[in-house]
C-alpha cells in the first residue's frame, strides 16, 4: 500500500467513526463541536467552505436548529476533513495511531469522556487545582490520567498521540511528576494539543518556570494538584450525573 493509499484509507475510517458518533449522539450538535474543535477549525471557516451563514454552523452545535441528519453530517465531516487536508493534513495523520492502536497503553491510568463540556474553572474546583497558566478557555470533553514517566520513557511521539483517546478536547493529567518539564515538552512535540494539562503531585508554586512558559506559549491551561489520584477521578466521573442534575 503506498503512501496515498494509506492515507485514503486512514480518512475514510476517521470519517466513518466521526460521522457515526455525530449522527447517534444524543446531543449531535455537541459532537459536531468537539470535532470541529479537534480540527481546530473556525466556525466561520466551516461555514465559509460550505458556503452557508455561520449561524448555521452556530445554530447546528447549539441545538437551536434540527439536529442535521445523515447527509448534512457528512458534508459536515468531509468538510472537516479537507480543510486539514488542505492545511497539510495534521490532525489526520495524528489520528491514525488512535484509529489502528490494537490496545490500551499501559500509561494511562484511567480515562473517560464527557456528554456535556467541562470548562476549566470547574475542573480545577472540582480537583482542587491550582492555576499555573490560564491559557484560552477550550470546552473539555473528557480527561486522561498519565502515568508520565511511563508515557515519556516508553512512549514515541506517535504513541503519545493514542493518549488523547477520540477527544483532544480533554484534560490531560500527569502523575509521579517532580517539575512538570517533561510532559509540557512531550506535548509541545506532538500535533495533537489537550484542552487543558494538569501536573499531579505539585501545588501551583512548585511547577517549574519552563513548564509555565511552554504553557504560555502553547496557550495551553496548566493547573497543579495534590488531590488523591482515586479520589480526583471518582470526582471528575460523577461530573456527568451532577450535571443533568443541576
Amino acid at each position: 500500500m503506498n503512501e496515498d493509499e494509506s492515507h485514503e484509507m486512514v480518512r475514510q475510517r476517521l470519517a466513518e467513526k466521526m460521522a457515526g458518533e455525530i449522527t447517534l449522539s444524543d446531543k449531535p450538535g455537541e459532537a459536531l463541536k468537539k470535532w470541529r474543535l479537534n480540527f481546530e477549525i473556525a466556525q466561520t471557516d466551516l461555514s465559509g467552505y460550505l458556503s452557508v451563514s455561520p449561524s448555521v454552523i452556530s445554530d447546528y452545535e447549539s441545538g437551536r436548529r434540527k439536529s442535521p441528519g445523515t447527509l448534512i453530517v457528512s458534508r459536515i465531516v468531509e468538510a472537516l476533513l479537507n480543510i486539514d487536508s488542505n492545511r497539510g493534513g495534521q490532525k489526520i495523520h495524528a489520528y491514525e495511531g488512535i484509529l489502528f492502536a490494537d490496545k490500551k497503553s499501559k500509561a494511562i491510568y484511567a480515562t473517560y469522556e464527557y456528554t456535556f463540556p467541562m470548562q476549566v474553572a470547574k475542573l480545577a474546583n472540582i480537583i482542587q487545582a491550582d492555576i499555573v497558566n490560564k491559557g484560552i478557555e477550550k470546552p473539555l470533553y473528557g480527561f486522561t490520567v498519565v502515568d508520565s514517566k511511563k508515557a515519556i520513557l516508553e512512549l514515541s511521539s506517535h504513541e503519545f498521540q493514542k493518549l488523547y483517546g477520540w477527544s483532544t478536547e480533554r484534560a490531560m493529567i500527569f502523575t509521579k511528576v517532580t517539575t512538570g518539564k517533561s510532559p509540557m515538552v512531550a506535548i509541545r512535540v506532538t500535533n495533537l494539543k489537550p484542552g487543558a494539562v494538569v501536573i499531579h503531585g505539585l501545588r501551583g508554586n512548585e511547577v517549574h518556570l519552563m513548564a509555565k512558559k511552554m504553557a504560555e506559549i502553547d496557550r495551553i491551561p496548566l493547573l497543579a494538584t495534590t488531590m488523591d489520584i482515586d479520589e480526583m477521578v471518582e470526582a471528575l466521573k460523577k461530573y456527568s450525573e451532577y450535571h443533568v442534575i443541576e
